[in-house]
């Protein structure tokens, strides 16, 4: 109970997906930072979710490392983000 508590007043999972995405993409601020792992420490789904990410990050890098630049940064991020729609329906 108290765990749902700390999970709606500190930061949604709506909002730490979103932090989450922005932390991939760009830096994010010291706060958000610790709004987020904070986060992480107390929603094993969020978790999950976050290591699916890292994990799809990691594979599309290594793809696109080894292979010929023909795409650019913004159109893998854009890739990455269908993925993501597709895998959450």
């Amino acid at each position: 109970m108290i765990k749902r508590i700390l999970h709606i007043l500190f930061l949604p999972c709506s909002e730490a997906t979103l932090l989450m995405e922005k932390r991939n993409a760009q830096s994010i601020s010291p706060r958000e930072n610790r709004m987020l792992s904070m986060h992480l420490m107390i929603c094993k789904w969020c978790r999950m979710y976050s290591e699916k990410l890292a994990l799809l990050d990691k594979v599309f890098k290594k793809t696109f490392s080894e292979k010929e630049k023909e795409m650019n940064e913004t159109e893998i991020q854009d890739f990455k983000n269908k993925m993501i729609d597709k895998l959450n329906f």
